[in-house]
């Protein structure tokens, strides 16, 4: 008889007891002697998941994009020209190497392609030396009772939504550029071919510089974030002996610091590049929205998100699904430029990390 109850087993168990604990038991054991096959098979899960999910949102995407793609052809490219039909569009539809779409339509996404490039540029230009610096601040210069909460507040900047920066920017930001910053910039700016470009007409705000900046002050959250956690890693020793053989802190910081966490540095930096690169409300807010090619660094222009915002509503309404699907087209085009930007950091990735010490040459 089986006793239960305490050491000398004072009291009998009952048969059903018994019966119940010993299919309890065997599960148990039966779990823990699979545990590890699940943790395996759980891990390739996990791995599997976003990579499932990329090539399914473009082969989605292409399939939605292919009556365009076959009607537009390469020319989709580098093409200028984006027209919807206008009046045309409630017209008899006619059909295209069996592609059926309003008439007179011709889409080219050259504009919209070269003001992503451009606002981007921009924002990583500008971004990337005040994060870095705001990372050696708040990691080598401050003490630690101001630099908690400043680092906090780098955090919580990350959070606030696209929205609020698009709105702050074209009722705030952008006017006073305008009026108090554009103007000095363009008239002390050389008027030389290159330099040229600044001593345009300021305009309102709205356009290409303004969008640069405002995406900037977004993705510096996310670039400091990380640059300051890497900057928190790097071991003190290399740097004490640097200082010791009689460098200065510019010295230890350019020679010791930078080069220890420089792939992590690109890391944090294409982060915030696709940030920059799919960011749609924000810009389509202060960039003016005009899909053309900014003929300065203040002109109205748009990018490929912010286009398919401000004219997915438009385009369902057309009865032939041709807008739709080239919305699509230029939505796997987005995709694609940030996939060959990925690939191209982690290139770059691999290649610095084979570099040798971190104190190099």
């Amino acid at each position: 008889m089986t006793l239960v109850g305490g050491p000398a087993g004072q009291l009998p168990a009952t048969p059903q007891a018994a019966r119940r604990t010993g299919p309890v038991r065997r599960a148990a054991e039966a779990i823990r002697g699979h545990e590890e096959t699940g943790w395996r098979v759980a891990a390739r899960i996990a791995v599997l998941v976003p990579l499932a999910a990329l090539v399914f949102a473009i082969t989605v995407l292409a399939i939605k994009a292919y009556p365009a793609i076959k009607y537009n052809g390469f020319g989709f490219l580098t093409r200028r020209t984006w027209n919807a039909g206008g009046s045309s569009a409630y017209a008899q539809p006619v059909y295209t190497n069996g592609v059926e779409h309003p008439a007179s339509v011709s889409y080219g996404a050259w504009a919209l392609i070269v003001g992503t490039v451009q606002t981007s540029f921009i924002a990583v230009l500008l971004a990337l030396p005040i994060s870095i610096g705001a990372a050696f601040a708040l990691t080598e210069r401050l003490p630690r009772w101001i630099a908690r909460p400043l680092g906090f507040a780098v955090e919580l900047l990350a959070g606030i939504p696209s929205v609020i920066f698009g709105l702050w920017g074209i009722l705030t930001l952008g006017p006073f550029l305008a009026k108090h910053v554009y103007p000095i910039v363009a008239d002390h700016m050389p008027d030389v071919p290159v330099l040229r470009y600044f001593r345009q007409p300021v305009g309102s705000g709205e356009g290409l510089l303004t969008a640069g900046i405002v995406l900037a002050l977004m993705i510096v959250p996310i670039i400091t974030a990380t640059t300051r956690d890497l900057f928190l890693q790097v071991p003190p020793l290399p740097k004490e002996g640097a200082t010791a053989l009689g460098m200065t802190d510019s010295e230890v910081a350019r020679r010791v610091t930078l080069p220890w966490v420089r792939s992590g540095i690109i890391g944090a930096t294409v982060l915030g590049l696709g940030r920059a690169l799919g960011e749609t409300i924000a810009v389509a807010m202060i960039s003016g929205s005009i899909i053309t090619i900014a003929s300065n660094v203040y002109s109205p222009m748009t990018t490929i998100a912010a286009t398919i915002v401000s004219q997915l509503d438009g385009a369902e309404t057309d009865g032939t699904g041709f807008a739709v699907a080239t919305l699509a087209e230029v939505a796997l085009v987005l995709a694609v430029i940030s996939v060959v930007v990925n690939i191209t950091a982690r290139i770059i990735i691999t290649h610095t990390s084979r570099l040798g010490a971190p104190l190099g040459a």
